[in-house]
């Protein structure tokens, strides 16, 4: 029997729904501002010894796939939540580091903090939807999202975000931005394609997630970006608990957990580590486990992702897990998105 999915209905799906125009509008905004060009000049000569990325929750998952680009470019790329590096790490604010700060509002408490205690100190990049908070005015050089308004839970924001630190990525490597924008440009496509089909997707997760009662989200790389990011957007969404780990993690305890009860959503991923996600979803379905692999060569229909270059991947691996936090809804019979003790900017460290 189908699911009831009237409870779902609202701005939070809503805001689902309108992810290839925010990907349009972030798309038609993205330049190369003559004080970022500079900082990228700095970079690739050598003027800096570490890049510093930070954010907070969504924001902060969302710097994964730019670090490891960067790591792989040969720079010092390090990840700090905003929280730790305040309080733990301020000796990086210093005219050796450049400092990428994401925050979708741009004003919250933590980097707020942040632009205080670094009085100008390291040169900061910032990625925010926000054009008037404190973080674009105070920045040296800002990439502004233009995702619009959004009601609650991250989901257009978080999409924008990965698309400008995709851009800013191959700004600061001096790669070739005209493929870039190509590459780029399928994404609102892509995501309009899967998203087309959200009812179907709906329905079926609705189905699979009626007798779970232990989610795990894993994988490697990049995909870390949604493995975290949808553990978060969950718990915000649902009220249920998910956890999101690296898939190595998951085999370090979590493993033992598994039996009819538990569902695992495997992102496969690069092609470096695609074949031991795919062996840990063969492993856990072998342990009584349900499983699923999220991809472009997933069997299971709203795990399924369009094929895209390789630089669109991250944002479409998000999109699943928002078909899962709204069957969970549906099977909850709770509002998605409905906050009840946060709220859409956190004021308060």
């Amino acid at each position: 029997m189908p699911t009831d999915l009237s409870i779902i209905d609202g701005p939070y799906l809503n805001d689902i729904l309108a992810q290839p125009q925010a990907l349009e509008q972030t798309l038609a905004g993205l330049n190369v501002p003559n004080d970022l060009a500079q900082l990228a000049a700095r970079l690739q000569k050598g003027k800096f010894k570490r890049v510093v990325l930070t954010g907070m929750g969504g924001s902060f998952h969302a710097l994964h796939p730019l670090h490891l680009d960067l790591i792989d470019a040969g720079f010092t790329s390090v990840m700090v939540e905003t929280s730790e590096l305040i309080h733990y790490g301020a000796r990086f604010l210093d005219a050796t580091t450049l400092l990428l700060a994401v925050s979708q509002s741009g004003k919250s408490a933590e980097t707020v903090r942040l632009l205080q205690l670094n009085r100008r100190r390291a040169a900061v990049v910032a990625v925010t939807n926000t054009a008037d908070s404190p973080l674009a005015r105070r920045a040296d050089a800002t990439i502004l999202t233009n995702a619009g308004a959004e009601f609650s839970v991250s989901c257009k924001t978080y999409v924008a975000s990965l698309m400008a630190l995709r851009w800013l990525s191959e700004i600061l490597r001096g790669r070739d931005l005209r493929r870039t924008r190509r590459e780029l440009s399928a994404a609102p496509p892509a995501v309009a394609s899967y998203i087309s089909n959200w009812h179907s997707h709906v329905q079926q997760f609705a189905q699979h997630l009626r007798a779970i009662r232990h989610l795990f989200l894993v994988g490697r790389g990049d995909s870390l970006a949604a493995v975290l990011t949808g553990a978060l957007i969950i718990k915000e969404s649902d009220h249920f608990h998910a956890e999101g780990m690296s898939s190595a993690a998951f085999r370090h305890g979590p493993l033992e957990m598994s039996g009819p009860e538990m569902l695992v959503l495997a992102f496969a991923g690069d092609r470096q580590t695609r074949r031991l996600n795919e062996r840990l979803v063969r492993e856990i379905r072998q342990h009584q486990g349900q499983a699923e692999l999220v991809g472009e060569d997933a069997t299971y229909a709203p795990c399924l992702l369009p094929q895209t270059p390789t630089a669109v991947r991250p944002i479409l691996e998000i999109l699943p897990v928002q078909m899962v936090t709204l069957a969970l809804a549906a099977v909850l019979k709770r509002e998605p998105g409905r906050f009840s003790f946060c709220s859409k900017v956190t004021t308060t460290e």
